[in-house]
């Protein structure tokens, strides 16, 4: 009885090992593909705030230049309003 219990036991124990081996690498798979997605969305938002530094100053060039022109035409310029 004895010999069939510690049978069982390291079976199962075995069993046990393995099928905690294998949810291991399934995590461990999951974390890597997470990971990956997370730098893909990381590269996708800093390429996103460069095209958006760029068009504030292409626009912020723009409005000099209209100033610029606005004030040696002779016509009312005032300066922008002070950020609150």
């Amino acid at each position: 009885m004895t010999t069939k219990r510690n049978r069982f036991l390291t079976v199962f124990g075995i069993s046990a090992a393995i099928v905690q081996s294998a949810h291991a690498q399934d995590t461990s798979a999951q974390a890597f593909t997470i990971v990956t997605a997370l730098k893909q969305q990381q590269t996708e938002i800093a390429e996103n705030q460069t095209k958006l530094d760029e068009k504030i100053a292409d626009l912020s060039e723009k409005i000099r230049v209209a100033r610029l022109f606005m004030s040696r035409a002779g016509g009312k310029h005032k300066p922008p309003a002070p950020s609150k």
